[in-house]
């Protein structure tokens, strides 16, 4: 199996994948109307497993977008998702080979299963993946489940700038000074993904979720048997909308009203709403026994 490959700088570039011609020119692919082998080709068992991985990868892809243009440099004239796969391809080949047999064979394979994958490769290869490769920052890579945010740091001799991306493509940026800048996550997922590509995170006058503030979720975590969860707002007059179930809060989400009562481990969401707009939203894992974490605000 062929690369398509840079042959001159006029953007020209030709190449062959499972029989069919490509054929790329300023920045559009054309595929040849007649394959170059016949179509039995498709059909061998490595041609449908190889059709298999690429059917999950997308929808891994899909799923993570917002964050993957967050938090990926493009190459040249490509995607930041195109970067992503080049950087990753070999590994979540590998993270998704036994499932790739049972799609062959006629199995439906859900997207939990797909990420549970490889968050399991990620975990017995904790650097074979990476979910962090933007110009200027450390890489990071996964070492288990995705996580709700990525924390990205740029090191300049004793300053630090951290940008942290949610997986609603907002990000906050804390400067060497200690001030944050809030961008908020409202790109629509079919969008360029241009938004925040250089990295810096100094770029939020766009976004408007530093408008009200952040919730903060309050508790004791660890705990023993059972404990409560209170959130409040320092924007006057905000709604508060808050989760347990791992899913993003918004205006259509239980309303806050008072102390939420715990007795497993949970995580919870929260995100304030004023007129409209919305803050960035804040997470806090409550961990019954050992392994309490901090809050952090998406």
């Amino acid at each position: 199996m062929a690369t398509i490959k840079q042959i001159g700088p006029g953007r020209k570039t030709s190449g062959t994948i499972d029989g069919i011609t490509y054929v790329t020119r300023n920045g559009k692919t054309y595929v040849r109307s007649t394959p170059t082998m016949p179509i039995r080709a498709y059909r061998t068992p490595a041609a449908l497993k190889r059709q298999a991985i690429f059917k999950m990868v997308q929808m891994h892809i899909k799923y993570h977008l917002r964050t993957i243009r967050q938090t990926f440099t493009p190459k040249g004239n490509g995607s930041a998702v195109n970067r992503y796969y080049s950087v990753n391809g070999k590994a979540l080949t590998k993270a998704l080979e036994a499932l790739a047999d049972r799609l062959v064979a006629g199995e439906d394979i859900a997207l939990t299963e797909v990420e549970a994958a490889i968050a399991a490769y990620a975990t017995e290869h904790p650097e074979a993946i990476r979910i962090g490769k933007l110009s200027g920052y450390g890489e990071v890579f996964l070492t288990g489940a995705w996580p709700d945010t990525i924390t990205l740091r740029a090191n300049g001799g004793d300053s630090t700038i951290i940008v942290i991306v949610a997986e609603n493509g907002s990000t906050t940026t804390i400067e060497p000074n200690g001030s944050t800048v809030v961008v908020s996550g409202s790109n629509d997922s079919g969008s360029n993904g241009s938004n925040g590509s250089n990295g810096s995170g100094t770029g939020g006058t766009s976004g408007t979720s530093d408008a009200v503030a952040a919730p903060v979720i309050s508790g004791t975590t660890p705990f023993a048997e059972s404990t409560s969860a209170t959130i409040s707002c320092a924007t006057a007059g905000a709604s508060i909308y808050y989760t347990v179930d791992g899913s993003t809060p918004t205006s259509a989400s239980t309303a806050y009203s008072g102390a939420i009562a715990l007795t497993d481990t949970t995580t919870v969401k929260a995100v304030a709403v004023k007129d409209g707009v919305s803050s960035s939203v804040t997470t806090k894992v409550f961990t019954k026994g050992e392994g309490g974490e901090n809050p952090e605000t998406e």
